[in-house]
């Protein structure tokens, strides 16, 4: 078939894939099903561009393909343009970039190495770029293939075994063999009927279909683990912009978030949970107990004595003279050293306050990428979340228990996009996940809900019940299956209770993490050195 294209109708092609992806991602278009046809026009592009090459026509893949990714980021996540929008330009065009890159080496393989390989290595480099992007300083695993689903929980119960990129590969090979009918049926030529385009479309059904029944399978055959715990979440709704760092003082918010709570607390309450930066104002971890937030704390403790509280706040921690001084550490006027972290404190009463640093942070906003080369511009960064520039982590997955023996992890806002990450707290004997978060910045756009959605995908992949607590909606509970139940509105003060199960059984995706990026890695980086090899061997000749 002829499948040399114009410039208009290649631009056509990747203008397609892009607004396809965008109509099918949740909150935006949620139009689920488009996913599993959307990269097609680009899959065909791509193909035609190959061809153009090997009958010696001067052609160029790279733009076409970076303009679909382009137009998929901006329409998914224009909302982060409310936030910074310097930092939207960046993780658009980077975010598009990158991928590109990897699309292009595997459009290169393909030409080196034929058809059958050049498939395999668009699935490959796809996933292991989605997987490389997990664990680096510009990671932004917002718009990673398989959390396209999170609106279908019913149909991805199989996440509990292959996480997120169960998914990706679900989709990619979707639209693969889509493109594989469409060459084998002859399709530009109305011979749709063709038998080997008929032994294709049968092929396409049974991968869109199976993987359907085994989620229902899984679904109807998983027994959630019987063992209640009571929890409390508060929704502030304290504007980030004007209130939580502005005209309304700290101690003020912690006060009205008590208030809330005590209309849901009983005694019989284990957890009461507060949304990330509930306490704005950074403090000394040292020095909490001279902080008036910490009477507060303090009080409602001893009203409700057999409650642990779990509260999001901006501390700093000062580095001890042996300890060894991280690369995000700042200098104090004193010359003291300290980190500013990002913090959720465990309380209860009687017992010090505990303190885990978030250590999954946002790119450009809570983190400087490279801070050893771009440390000096850090403190120039664009103040979202208490702290400028680099903040603090740590490497212990720090898990909190309850006075009745409940293990809980803290995830903090961003980290929930993490499903590896996650599991590590789990494995560390997470029963429950609460996920703390000020969603408030982005205003009342798809990005607080496709947030949201992505805990249901936390929530099959390790098997755990989630409590959400959001400065302002979605505040939410979430059952081992991924079900969402008490969902709070976007902008109103609210307090939800629940009992929510605790499971301390691990799944196969706790255990084992992200082996489809693990292997995709392996495998692209196996097929891109026999590209390169071949076409040196060729160049030889």
């Amino acid at each position: 078939m002829n499948m040399k294209m114009n410039i208009s109708k290649k631009i056509g092609l990747a203008l397609s894939s892009g607004i396809l992806l965008s109509a099918g991602w949740p909150s935006v278009g949620s139009a689920t099903p488009l996913l599993f046809f959307a990269l097609v026009p680009l899959f065909l592009l791509e193909r035609a561009v190959a061809i153009e090459k090997l009958d010696g026509t001067k052609t160029r893949l790279f733009p076409y393909v970076f303009l679909s990714l382009l137009t998929f980021n901006i329409i998914s996540t224009w909302w982060v343009w409310n936030a910074s929008p310097e930092g939207s330009i960046g993780a658009f065009v980077l975010n598009s970039l990158f991928l590109a890159i990897a699309f292009q080496l595997a459009h290169y393989t393909r030409i080196k190495l034929g058809n059958f390989r050049g498939d395999f290595a668009l699935i490959f480099f796809w996933i292991a770029w989605e997987y490389f992007h997990m664990d680096w300083d510009l990671s932004w695993t917002w718009l990673t293939l398989g959390n396209g689903l999170a609106n279908t929980p019913f149909i991805i119960q199989w996440y509990e075994y292959t996480g997120v990129f169960g998914g990706s590969l679900w989709i990619l090979t979707s639209n693969l063999f889509l493109v594989q009918w469409l060459e084998k049926s002859k399709a530009y030529h109305s011979k749709i009927y063709h038998m080997p385009g008929l032994i294709f479309g049968i092929k396409w059904a049974l991968l869109i279909i199976f993987p359907i029944m085994l989620s229902a399978i899984i679904w109807m055959n998983y027994e959630e683990k019987i063992n209640p715990v009571s929890v409390v979440s508060v929704q502030p709704n304290i504007d980030p912009y004007t209130e939580k760092f502005g005209s309304l003082s700290s101690p003020e918010q912690v006060k009205r978030m008590f208030h809330l709570a005590e209309k849901k607390t009983t005694f019989h309450t284990e957890f009461v949970i507060f949304p990330e930066t509930a306490i704005p104002n950074g403090f000394n971890e040292d020095l909490f107990e001279e902080t008036e937030e910490f009477q507060y704390l303090y009080s409602f403790c001893q009203k409700f004595p057999n409650t642990q509280v779990i509260i999001g706040a901006s501390t700093f921690y000062v580095f001890g003279p042996n300890e060894t001084i991280s690369s995000t550490a700042r200098t104090a006027p004193n010359g003291v050293m300290y980190d500013a972290c990002n913090t959720a404190i465990s309380f209860t009463k009687n017992e010090a306050p505990l303190f885990y640093h978030k250590s999954k942070l946002v790119p450009g906003v809570e983190k400087i990428p490279f801070p050893q080369l771009l440390r000096p511009i850090q403190d120039q960064v664009f103040d979202l979340g208490g702290t400028v520039g680099s903040q603090g982590t740590q490497t212990e997955r720090t898990v909190y228990t309850s006075k009745k023996g409940t293990k809980i992890a803290p995830i903090i806002c961003y980290e929930s996009v993490y499903g590896e990450y996650v599991g590590e707290f789990v494995n560390n004997g997470a029963e429950l996940i609460f996920i703390i978060t000020n969603d408030g910045w982005w205003g009342d756009t798809p990005g607080y809900k496709q947030h949201a959605l992505y805990a249901q995908l936390l929530a099959i992949a390790h098997r755990r019940s989630i409590a959400r607590s959001a400065n302002t909606g979605i505040s939410c509970f979430i059952n081992q299956r991924g079900i969402t139940s008490d969902a709070t509105g976007w902008w109103v003060p609210d307090v939800i209770s629940a009992s929510i199960n605790a499971n301390s059984e691990l799944t196969f995706y706790t255990k084992y993490g992200d082996i489809l990026g693990r292997v995709s890695l392996a495998f692209g980086i196996l097929l891109l050195i026999m590209a390169v090899s071949r076409g040196i061997i060729n160049k030889n000749k």
